[in-house]
């Protein structure tokens, strides 16, 4: 997002941290209806126009929001919604692109309330290396031709009693309404999404053999002194590093495996 749209998404992001600070609000109900709210716009290509077109006030957008949502979702959804029509944005597609946003965060939050947040990274994580060494199982998520329920029933057998329910609720939106990303791209961003509740940056470290405890902390205190934030640490076994590890923060590579250096010798060498 660009301009307008990435300051009214900062700003929604702010009520929404507002929002589920309070008890009384059910984070989980309020992401599952901020994602309807999502598929809506989606589907609605002139209803999402109307809602973001600058030549209409504020004001009326947001009653037109509030008419349209009453009775389908809480009061707290549609003021938020609301909230988020009465803001400029630089396309009408960065609005949708917004509530799923939201809808995620939401689950993040209630997730994070109950203690399972860690959880919901590792397991967002894993499910990604699944998916990524298993074609068969990636090529019946992304079918096109599978319906919605299917891809869900899927999902439930892989994950139900297995993952946390935010964990399974947010891989079932991602694969059941990819809106134009890859399964990849999805969870990469729901990854960051998830480190970014505790303000922490994400760092894939990819060893030969499983690391100790004791190295996970030490790698831990290390990376977050050179980068000056807290760092979660995603773990991946490679027998093909030949030892040491490789550290990935973001676009940046920490290369400290054998291979690696075996194969900068070999360049070097052959220049």
């Amino acid at each position: 997002m660009n301009g307008a749209s990435r300051e009214a998404l900062a700003a929604a992001r702010e009520r929404l941290d507002v929002l589920t600070d309070s008890t009384s609000v059910d984070a989980a109900q309020l992401a599952g209806e901020l994602a309807a709210v999502t598929a809506l716009l989606d589907r609605e290509v002139s209803l999402r126009r109307v809602l973001t077109d600058p030549a209409q006030a504020g004001e009326a957008k947001a009653e037109l929001v509030q008419r349209l949502l009453a009775g389908q979702v809480s009061g707290t959804t549609a003021d938020l919604v609301s909230g988020l029509v009465r803001s400029r944005w630089s396309q009408s597609r960065d609005l949708v692109d917004a509530l799923e946003e939201l809808a995620n965060v939401a689950d993040l939050t209630a997730a994070q309330q109950t203690g399972a947040l860690d959880s919901v990274e590792d397991e967002l994580f894993r499910f990604g290396r699944i998916v990524s060494s298993n074609t068969e199982l990636r090529a019946a998520l992304t079918d096109r031709k599978a319906t919605a329920s299917a891809k869900s029933e899927l999902l439930r057998s892989l994950l139900g009693g297995r993952a946390d329910a935010a964990t399974e609720r947010l891989v079932t939106r991602l694969v059941t309404a990819p809106r134009g990303r890859s399964l990849e791209a999805g969870l990469e961003s729901l990854s960051k999404l998830a480190a970014e509740r505790r303000d922490r940056v994400v760092a894939v470290v990819t060893s030969a053999v499983p690391l100790s405890d004791a190295q996970k902390r030490r790698l831990g205190a290390a990376l977050a002194k050179l980068y000056g934030r807290q760092m979660h640490l995603n773990l991946d076994v490679d027998p093909e590093v030949l030892g040491g590890m490789r550290v990935q923060v973001g676009d940046e590579v920490i290369n400290g495996s054998l291979a690696d250096r075996i194969e900068d010798a070999a360049r070097r060498m052959a220049s």
